[in-house]
C-alpha cells in the first residue's frame, strides 16, 4: 500500500499540497515558539561590556526558598570590599568593580551610561585621546561626540546639572567614566558596587578558579557568572523578564499548537474525504480496511514527514525573529539570546506528525468502517452519525471551559487575561468537537431565512449543507477558529487596556508630575517644589516590588535545595515610597486603619488584604526590591482593589533599595485657583533637566507605556490568527475543489455558470454565519467573565467596529476562496467534469 501511496500522490495535487502548507506552516510556528520557550529557560545573555572578566560576581536576583522561584525586581547590590576577598582567590590576577548609572549631555541630549574608569578594562574599551579620569569633575566620553579633551560639557547626572572637563575620549562601548569614587557617589550607594569582574592568569584552570570564588561567596546573596551568564550582570532583568518570557511562549505556543492541531486536522479531513469515492471503489473491488487505513494513512505520514522536515529550517529563525521583535517592543531584555537546541524540533514535528496521524485515522475510519456494499453509497450521501467519542470529548471541554470562565471571573483584574486564554483555547477544542451538532443546528436555524432572501440557490445551498454536514464541518472550523480567536484576542487586550487606564486615573489625584532627564530626582528636591508658590502638596513616588517574608525563610539568606513544590510562597506586592504629608493631596490612597501621617522611618502601610495577621504597631519582616531584609512597623493600613494591592512606605527608606537612588517622579497638587499651566511652566524653569507634565499628559504617556507591553499580545495575535487565515482559505479551496463532478452534474441538468456561482456564494455566506456564531460564542464565553473581573460589567470594551471588521474579512476570505476555485473547475466542460476527465 505504501507503493500505491507513492504513485496516488500526484493525482491529488491541489489537496495535498493545502494539507502540506498547513502542517509546514504550523510546525514553522511551534518550533519557534518552542525555541523562545527554551531560550527564556536558559536566559542565556551573552556578555557585552563585561566580556573580558571570564568570571563575573554579582547579586543573586533570586529569592531563595520560595515556591514560584521569585526573582527580585531590583539589582542586588554586591559590597564593595568584596573585590579584595576576591582578589586573594588563587588563580586570580586582578579584580574590577563596575557600577551603572545614567548619564545624558545637555548640549543634543545625548543618552549615555555612566561607569568608573576602572570597569573600562571589563570590556572592549581603548582610550583613544587624552587620558584617564583623575579627579572629581573629570569625565572620559565616546569618542564621535564631538568634543575634545579639555573641553567643559554640562552632564545630568546624580539628579542634578554638573560641569565635567573632559579629559579623554575612548572607543569602544561603555558610555561615560568618572573616576571610581565620584561614580559611587552619584549612584548614592556608596560602598556599594553591581558587579565585580575576575580576572585570571593565562593558561589557569578557570573551573577550579571559579571554584575558589564561589567558596569566598558561599552563603552570600551572591552569584558567580561565567559564559553566557555574565550578560546578566550587564542587565539583571533578564532574570525577570526572562521568567516571564517563558510564561509568554507557554501561551503562545500553546495557542499556535491548538490552531494547528485544529487547522490541519480541518484541511486533511476535507482533502482525504474529497477521495471518499476512490476509497470506497478500493473496498468494492476487495480492498480489506486495513490496507484502505493503510493507504490513507501512508499518503498522509508521507506528506507530513516531507513538510515537518522543511519546518525545521525556517523554524528557529522565526524564533529568533520573534525574540528580536519582543526585546525592540521592551518586552524582555535585548541582550536575552536565542538558545534552542533539539526540544522544540521535535515539539514541533511532533506536534504536527501526530496531529496528521490522528487526523488521517478518523478520515480513515470513516472510509472503512461500513460493508463494501455500503461504501460506494457513503461515498455519494455521507452518514450523519456523529461519533460518541467526539462528542463526549466535545462535552469535556465545554465543562473544562466552564470551570476556566468560573476561575477567570473570580480572578484578580491584572491576572484575568492569564485564565482566560487558556480558556478560550478549551472553549475552541470543545466547540471544534462538537462542530458537526453546532453546524447542524445552525444550519437548521438559517435554512429558511436563506431560502426566503436567495430563492433556488438558497435552497440548493442549504440541502448541500443538510446532506453533507462532514464537508461543511470542515470548512467551518478554520472560519470559527479565525473569527473566535481574533474577537476574544483582540476584545481580551482592549479590555485589558481600559482597565489598567480606568485603575491609574482613579488613583490620581495630583494636577502635575515632575521628572528630570537625569534620570530621576534628588530626594531634597521633593520639599523644594512643595515650597515653591502655587504648590498645595508634592510627594515622591518611589517604585518597586517587594515581598512580606514568611517565617520559613526568616533564616540564611540562601537556602539551598528547598525551593519549589511544598515551600513557602510569599505574599508579593507593588511597593511605592510616598511623602507621608502629601500622600493624600497626590493619590487616592486612603488608610482604613491607623494613619498614613505615621509614615516616617522604618514604616510601612499595608493593603487590607495582607494586613490580616498583623496588627497596628506590629513589625512586619519584608525584602524589598533588592533583596534587603527590612523589619518595618505597621503604622496604617489602605484599601487597595484586587490585583492592585500597593504597600506604602517613606520614599527615603525605599530609595536605597532601588536601582537608581534617586525619586523617579513627584506628584504635585496645586493650590485652588492655581494656574496649572503657568506652575508647570515656573516649575520646569527652576532646575535644568526638569519635566513637567499635566494629569492628562500623565494618562497619555501611561497609555503609550500600556501600548508597549500590548504590542507583544498583537503580535501574537497576528502570528495565530494570520495562521488561522491561513487554514481557512485553504480548507474552503479543498472543499470546494472536491465538487468538480457534482458541478458538471449541475451542468448537465441545465443550470448555468452563474446559478452554479451563486449557488455557491450562498453557500460561503452560510459557511460564514456558522463560523462566525460558533467563533462569537467561543469570544463571548471567553470575554464575559474576563469583562466581569476586569471592568466590573459584562460587556467587553472596545469598538463594534472591530466585530463588523472580522466578520467582513472572514465573509471575504471565504467567498474568494470559495469562488476563485469554482470559477476554475466551471471551466471544465460538463461531461468530462462527470467522468472524471480534465478539458
Amino acid at each position: 500500500m505504501i507503493g500505491i501511496s507513492l504513485r496516488t500522490l500526484r493525482f491529488h495535487a491541489a489537496g495535498f499540497l493545502a494539507s502540506f502548507v498547513a502542517m509546514f506552516l504550523g510546525a514553522v510556528i511551534v518550533i519557534g515558539c518552542g525555541g523562545l520557550l527554551e531560550s527564556g529557560i536558559h536566559r542565556a545573555a551573552p556578555p557585552q561590556r563585561l566580556g573580558a572578566a571570564p568570571i563575573v560576581v554579582t547579586g543573586d536576583q533570586r529569592y531563595h526558598g520560595t515556591a514560584s522561584d521569585e526573582v527580585f525586581a531590583e539589582r542586588v547590590p554586591v559590597d564593595a570590599g568584596l573585590a579584595g576577598e576576591l582578589a586573594s582567590v588563587p588563580g586570580v590576577t586582578g579584580v574590577a568593580a563596575d557600577v551603572s548609572f545614567p548619564v545624558r549631555l545637555t548640549r543634543g541630549g545625548r543618552e549615555l551610561t555612566g561607569h568608573g574608569w576602572s570597569s573600562a578594562r571589563l570590556g572592549p574599551v581603548a582610550l583613544a585621546e587624552g587620558a584617564p579620569p583623575s579627579g572629581d569633575g573629570q569625565v572620559v566620553l565616546p569618542a564621535g561626540l564631538g568634543v575634545r579633551p579639555g573641553e567643559t560639557v554640562e552632564l545630568l547626572v546624580g539628579g542634578g546639572a554638573a560641569r565635567y572637563r573632559v579629559s579623554g575620549l575612548a572607543d569602544g562601548p561603555g558610555g561615560a567614566f568618572l573616576t571610581d569614587a565620584e561614580a559611587g557617589r552619584v549612584t548614592g550607594r556608596p560602598g556599594k558596587v553591581d558587579s565585580i569582574g575576575v580576572f585570571t592568569a593565562p593558561g589557569t584552570d578557570a573551573a577550579a578558579v571559579r571554584r575558589g570564588v564561589a567558596a569566598v561567596v558561599d552563603g552570600r546573596q551572591i552569584a558567580v557568572l561565567t559564559g553566557d551568564e555574565r550578560g546578566r550582570a550587564e542587565n539583571p532583568g533578564v532574570m525577570s523578564e526572562g521568567e516571564d518570557l517563558i510564561a509568554l511562549a507557554a501561551a503562545f505556543g500553546g495557542l499556535s499548537a491548538m490552531v494547528t492541531v485544529f487547522g490541519v486536522a480541518a484541511t486533511l479531513g476535507l482533502s482525504i474525504r474529497r477521495r471518499w469515492r476512490e476509497t470506497a471503489l478500493l473496498r468494492a473491488v476487495g480492498a480489506t480496511p486495513g490496507q484502505v487505513r493503510r493507504l490513507i494513512v501512508g499518503e498522509t505520514m508521507l506528506l507530513a514527514v516531507l513538510a515537518t522536515g522543511l519546518a525545521c529550517l525556517p523554524g528557529p529563525r522565526v524564533g529568533r525573529w520573534l525574540l528580536a521583535a519582543f526585546a525592540e517592543a521592551g518586552v524582555v531584555p535585548d541582550t536575552l539570546a536565542y538558545r534552542a537546541g533539539s526540544v522544540p524540533l521535535i515539539a514541533g514535528a511532533g506536534t504536527a506528525l501526530l496531529t496528521a496521524l490522528g487526523a488521517a485515522y478518523v478520515a480513515a475510519h470513516g472510509a472503512v468502517r461500513t460493508r463494501p456494499v455500503e461504501a460506494l453509497a457513503e461515498a455519494s450521501v455521507e452518514s450523519r452519525r456523529f461519533g460518541k467519542i467526539r462528542i463526549a470529548l466535545g462535552l469535556g471541554f465545554v465543562a473544562g471551559g466552564a470551570a476556566l470562565a468560573l476561575g477567570t471571573a473570580r480572578s484578580d483584574a491584572p491576572d484575568a487575561a492569564g485564565v482566560a486564554t487558556p480558556a478560550a483555547m478549551v472553549w475552541t477544542a470543545g466547540f471544534a468537537l462538537l462542530g458537526p451538532v453546532l453546524a447542524t443546528v445552525v444550519t437548521a436555524a438559517l435554512r429558511r431565512p436563506v431560502r426566503a432572501v436567495t430563492g433556488y440557490a438558497g435552497h440548493l445551498a442549504t440541502e448541500n449543507a443538510r446532506a453533507r454536514t462532514a464537508r461543511l464541518t470542515g470548512a467551518v472550523l478554520p472560519v470559527m477558529l479565525a473569527a473566535g480567536l481574533a474577537l476574544a484576542l483582540i476584545y481580551m487586550q482592549t479590555t485589558q487596556t481600559k482597565g489598567a487606564r480606568e485603575m491609574f486615573e482613579d488613583g490620581l489625584r495630583a494636577d502635575l508630575a515632575v521628572t528630570s532627564a537625569a534620570g530621576g530626582l534628588p530626594p531634597a528636591m521633593v520639599g523644594e517644589i512643595a515650597r515653591h508658590p502655587g504648590v498645595a502638596a508634592a510627594s515622591a513616588q518611589v517604585t518597586s516590588i517587594g515581598f512580606i517574608e514568611p517565617a520559613e525563610l526568616a533564616g540564611p539568606l540562601v537556602h539551598e535545595g528547598d525551593g519549589g513544590e511544598g515551600a513557602p510562597q510569599p505574599p508579593v506586592m507593588s511597593l511605592l515610597g510616598v511623602t507621608a504629608a502629601a500622600v493624600d493631596r497626590t493619590t487616592a490612597f486612603r488608610a482604613t486603619g491607623g494613619s498614613l501621617d505615621a509614615l516616617d522611618g522604618a514604616t510601612v502601610a499595608l493593603p487590607e488584604r495582607y494586613a490580616g495577621p498583623y496588627e497596628i504597631g506590629d513589625t512586619v519582616p519584608m525584602r524589598l526590591g533588592d533583596g534587603s531584609r527590612a523589619a518595618l512597623e505597621l503604622v496604617a493600613t489602605v484599601d487597595s482593589p484586587p490585583g492592585y494591592e500597593t504597600a506604602l512606605l517613606p520614599a527615603e527608606r525605599l530609595l536605597p533599595h532601588t536601582d537608581g537612588g534617586l525619586v523617579p517622579q513627584i506628584l504635585v497638587s496645586a493650590e485652588p485657583g492655581a494656574d496649572r499651566a503657568r506652575l508647570a511652566g515656573a516649575l520646569a524653569e527652576s532646575h535644568p533637566g526638569l519635566r513637567v507634565v499635566d494629569r492628562a499628559t500623565l494618562s497619555e504617556l501611561r497609555a503609550e507605556q500600556d501600548g508597549t507591553q500590548a504590542w507583544m499580545s498583537w503580535l501574537v495575535l497576528a502570528v495565530v490568527v494570520g495562521y488561522a487565515v491561513i487554514a481557512l482559505v485553504n480548507a474552503q479551496i479543498v472543499a470546494t475543489g472536491e465538487r468538480r463532478r457534482e458541478f458538471g452534474l449541475l451542468r448537465l441538468a441545465g443550470a448555468a455558470r452563474r446559478q452554479v456561482l451563486r449557488m455557491m456564494a450562498v453557500e460561503a455566506a452560510l459557511v460564514t454565519a456558522v463560523g462566525v456564531a460558533a467563533g462569537l460564542l467561543v469570544a463571548a464565553v471567553t470575554l464575559v467573565p474576563l469583562s466581569l473581573s476586569v471592568l466590573d460589567v459584562p460587556v467587553p470594551d472596545g469598538s463594534p467596529w472591530i466585530l463588523v471588521a472580522v466578520i467582513a474579512a472572514a465573509l471575504g476570505l471565504t467567498l474568494a476562496a470559495t469562488l476563485l476555485p469554482t470559477l476554475a473547475l466551471l471551466r471544465d466542460r460538463p461531461g468530462a467534469a462527470v467522468a472524471g476527465e480534465r478539458g
